[in-house]
């Protein structure tokens, strides 16, 4: 592959990143309710797109649950979130549970106050597949409450035994989120329902530059090489033309949080060792002694270490840019051999 060939997409998805920020600032300056693009969970902001139609000045508020009428929404996760936030809108204000990309979500044990917030939210969504488990027992607590729920998982229709959990990185999903997310606001908001189905599309169609990166990647580096520490990227990576080189038993022993077999630890290990994959994609929410010894181990073999969060970085990123940012770690490190260890 010679250097121009590598360099063309990279600079791709620089521009895009770029233009995703420019939109968002733009955003910040045309919302009238203040809003902008990819706001932190836990604040209402307006629709990603500055042409998004707003209510009359004599439209009513939304039927909500917080002082200034609003609809009180919870996501378990804040990637969801922040798409709530994006569809909903200066109507709706949201509270993400799992926040921090400095803690494992597999650890989190909810409070009082999180079972408070959820038995009062009229809209909820959760991931499924067991990744946020601890929503079902806080919904069961508090039922017949007027409130609809969004689980991704069955809004995709995946049978339990799907194994990866982690579908904010499979392109197809958020959109398909982000319009229940409309469906069920209008249901609540007839009044604003045609606001909310612009929020939506105009979020779907934000998501083009991720998808051009995506293309980006599969065309000039198929069959890229990698190794991962877990499958929380593994959707991201196959839209990308990556194939994960790491043993799927390996993979799911880390994310489940038990010993690998020494078999399948030798072969990760081969796999840097020998440099025979172009990249290293480890979660940088979760490492114990092991994973750390196998960055240690990329680092020293000089293969590029890329990390990959399971909860948004925050402040500063909305869905969108998490993931362009994500698409430009994984090219530089295929094409420039850069590591990429923290966004």
């Amino acid at each position: 592959m010679t250097t121009l060939r590598g360099q063309r997409p990279l600079a791709i998805l620089l521009a895009a990143i770029g233009a995703a920020l420019v939109a968002t600032v733009a955003l910040a300056v045309s919302d009238p309710s203040g809003g902008a693009l990819g706001a932190t969970s836990g604040s209402a902001t307006s629709g990603p797109a500055a042409s998004t139609p707003g209510p009359a000045a004599s439209t009513p508020d939304p039927p909500g649950g917080d002082p200034a009428g609003r609809i009180t929404a919870v996501a378990a996760e804040n990637q969801y979130g922040n798409v709530i936030a994006q569809v909903g809108g200066r109507y709706v204000t949201v509270t993400s549970l799992l926040t921090n990309p400095n803690t494992d979500p597999h650890t989190f044990e909810a409070s009082p106050q999180v079972a408070r917030e959820v038995a009062s939210a009229r809209l909820l969504i959760q991931n499924g597949l067991g990744y946020d488990s601890f929503m079902n027992s806080i919904e069961s607590a508090s039922p017949g409450q007027d409130r609809d729920v969004i689980n991704v998982q069955r809004l995709l229709h995946l049978p339990d035994s799907t194994p990866n959990p982690h579908l904010w990185y499979d392109p197809g999903t958020m959109p398909k989120v982000a319009d229940a997310i409309a469906v069920d606001l209008a249901a609540i908001d007839p009044a604003h329902a045609a606001y909310y189905r612009a929020n939506a599309a105009a979020f779907t169609r934000s998501l083009g530059a991720w998808d051009s990166a995506l293309a980006a990647l599969k065309l000039d580096d198929p069959g890229t090489p990698v190794a991962t520490t877990e499958p929380v990227a593994d959707y991201f990576l196959q839209a990308a033309g990556a194939v994960n080189e790491t043993p799927w038993s390996f993979q799911a022993a880390i994310m489940n949080g038990v010993d690998p077999s020494p078999q399948d630890v030798a072969a990760e290990r081969n796999l840097l060792a020998g440099r025979k994959v172009r990249a290293f994609v480890y979660n940088v929410q979760v490492t114990d002694p092991l994973t750390q010894s196998l960055i240690a181990l990329a680092r020293a073999s000089g293969v590029p270490v890329v990390g990959v969060y399971e909860t948004m970085p925050q402040p500063g990123f909305s869905y969108q840019s998490w993931m362009l940012a994500e698409a430009a770690a994984l090219k530089s490190a295929i094409t420039a051999r850069t590591s990429t260890e923290h966004l």
